[in-house]
């Protein structure tokens, strides 16, 4: 069938209008997003939101500055707008909006009231718009500032009505962008009404860091910042114990709007490299501030994305901010615990002879003084007692005591307790090994559980790192290259990297097409281990192109090095061995977590025994 031509037609105002009402208000929670900035832009400290029925019918209460009589009719014309007047002022925004669109747009395909009133007038004014026809303007009562009223949100475009959510979606969504309003301007109270009931209250707050453990109700929260050129990041965030399913809880803000920006989150997941397991997703809010003339924000219809002159630059302060902060581990409480004596007293009788002759009140405060029966550690067989005796200082012991098994890698120096002061690490005591798979410790609050494996896997990790980054790494010569065959693919996947891998270590050379002959390795790295180490590094290699940073796909194989080249579960540990990892642990600040981000270690607190033994209530 044949369409005949058709002249070109200038569009009627109503259907311009509902086309701009498209792509400004696609939804409630635009419409909400809207209204709410302008109130901001009107210095309104306090911001009350109503919604009904999905966001079909809204209202938005501020104390800001409110309008005259004669701005009321044009704030409901398109382009009409007080936040700016030139070209250059796009470049240049101190306002949320300055499109002069949203209120045109809202009123195209509602039933709004105006009503609004500026500090110094007698009376307030109202206006009244049906699907973009104005009424007359009235005087009314009310209070400074400003109230827009909301009705029968898309009655007139039905089409558009039947691409609306159910009403429980539709009010989550607008609950979601009023917490990221909120995020963003910590001194402003909010007020929100859902279906005639209060849902929340945020009272203004002193800083942005306040606010969002307001809003997320998690604490503590830790706060970090970056700067890269001329691009500042500052960001709250939760530790990567605190995790959530999804990556909702990232929220973003450049210039302090709200936006969406898939680079930006991948930077605030590369700072939890190594720190979360598969499925989890940080809890961050993220703030990126630049030039005004180094960000384009007019380049979305709802202003939800930005565009920044280097994108690199933003990613590497977000990632920076974060990461600056997460490499402490301030999680981590150190040095605060008393450390339990390694020779605490065994028997009472020893513990009465050690005190002074005198009678013991109630009051007296030796009965605060806890002392821990000792008990002898029962070794397996294959752990020689003279390791014990005599303390090692290196985990190859672990070799000779343990030859039926898999060993610990060798010329794993352990520092001296004396050397530095005691972490938290091996500030525990430690009790002995469950299941030749935990290491059991205990302070004066709690036992921890620590997984020996996850434990030196980050341990080894950290240490390949450091090699990486132009430290030192010991290594051995082989006589004979060690040949391993692999695809042809890999091989040249192996050797494009030569250079970076050697400065882990581990020396590579071709001996064919698919063969690969490692020439030297690191000490800590098994030589059994090697084929399969340098066969996952390759498939990563292959696998990630250059899609990611060099220092994620070196990470990513110094995590595969370690994994297969240290402690296992099922292995038997002496106490000497485990006081030495625990105390290796100290050396760096992200031990809580194995490089793919399982938890180092449980706690429990002795509270919780003593209540499930019924010694409390």
């Amino acid at each position: 069938m044949q369409i005949p031509p058709m002249s070109i037609q200038i569009l009627s105002p109503e259907v311009v209008d509902q086309i701009a009402a498209g792509e400004v208000v696609e939804r409630p929670a635009h419409l909400v997003k809207e209204l709410v900035e302008n109130s901001i832009d009107a210095g309104a400290t306090r911001v009350h939101v109503e919604f009904f029925d999905g966001g079909r019918i809204v209202k938005v209460i501020d104390n800001g500055k409110g309008m005259s009589p004669e701005d009321l009719p044009k704030a409901l014309e398109r382009f009409a707008t007080s936040k700016i007047s030139k070209t250059d002022d796009l470049w240049s925004l101190r306002t949320f909006g300055f499109r002069g669109e949203a209120l045109a747009s809202i009123a195209a395909v509602s039933k709004l009231t105006l009503t609004s009133r500026r500090e110094g007038d007698e009376q307030a004014h109202q206006l009244i718009s049906e699907y973009g026809r104005k009424k007359d303007l009235d005087k009314v009562g009310g209070s400074q500032g400003t109230t827009i009223l909301i009705e029968n949100l898309f009655d007139n475009t039905p089409a558009r009505l039947k691409f609306l959510k159910s009403d429980s979606a539709e009010n989550t969504a607008i609950k979601t962008t009023l917490k990221a309003m909120a995020l963003s301007h910590f001194d402003v109270e909010f007020r929100i009404q859902e279906n005639g009931k209060l849902v929340s209250f945020w009272p203004a707050c002193k800083n942005r860091k306040d606010r969002v453990e307001q809003i997320l109700e998690i604490k503590p929260l830790f706060e970090g910042e970056a700067v890269r050129e001329n691009v500042r990041a500052y960001a709250v965030f939760a530790d990567p114990h605190n995790v959530a399913k999804t990556s909702k809880n990232i929220w973003l803000f450049a210039q302090n709007r709200w936006i969406q920006d898939r680079s930006l989150q991948a930077a605030v997941n590369e700072a939890y490299r190594n720190l979360l397991m598969h499925g989890e997703y940080p809890i961050a809010a993220v703030w990126v501030e630049t030039d005004p003339d180094c960000v384009d924000v007019n380049i979305h219809p709802t202003k939800s994305q930005v565009k920044f002159q280097e994108p690199s630059l933003a990613f590497r302060a977000v990632a920076g901010a974060l990461r600056s902060t997460l490499e402490q581990a301030p999680w981590i409480v150190r040095n605060t615990e008393s450390t339990i004596p390694a020779t605490a007293p065994v028997a009472g009788h020893a513990v009465m002879a050690s005190m002074p002759q005198q009678n013991l009140s109630f009051q007296d405060k030796s009965l605060d003084v806890t002392q821990f029966q000792k008990k002898e550690f029962n070794f397996p067989k294959s752990v020689s007692p003279s390791s014990v005796q005599q303390p090692q200082t290196t985990y190859q012991a672990l070799a000779e005591a343990a030859s039926d098994r898999e060993s610990f890698a060798p010329a794993m120096t352990s520092s001296s307790a004396t050397e530095a002061p005691m972490g938290y690490w091996s500030s525990l005591e430690v009790l002995g090994q469950a299941n030749l798979t935990y290491i059991v410790t205990q302070s004066r609050e709690k036992i921890v559980f620590v997984d020996q494996h996850a434990a030196h896997e980050r341990v080894v990790f950290e240490k390949l790192m450091t090699a990486w980054k132009g430290g030192k790494i010991d290594i051995q010569d082989f006589l004979f290259p060690l040949a391993i065959d692999m695809s042809p693919e890999k091989v040249e996947a192996l050797l494009a990297m030569g250079k970076e891998i050697e400065r882990l270590g581990v020396h590579i050379e071709a001996l064919g097409p698919g063969t690969v002959g490692v020439k030297a390795a690191p000490l800590m790295i098994k030589e059994s281990s090697l084929s399969a180490v340098l066969d996952k590094m390759a498939t990563e290699i292959v696998d990630q192109g250059g899609s990611y940073s060099l220092e994620r796909t070196v990470g990513d194989i110094c995590a595969t090095m370690a994994c297969h080249s240290v402690v296992r579960a099922g292995q038997s540990l002496s106490h000497d061995q485990m006081r030495n990892l625990l105390r290796d642990m100290d050396m760096f600040p992200l031990s809580s977590f194995c490089p793919h981000g399982r938890p180092v270690s449980v706690e429990y607190p002795f509270y919780k025994l003593e209540k499930d033994f019924g010694r409390i209530v």
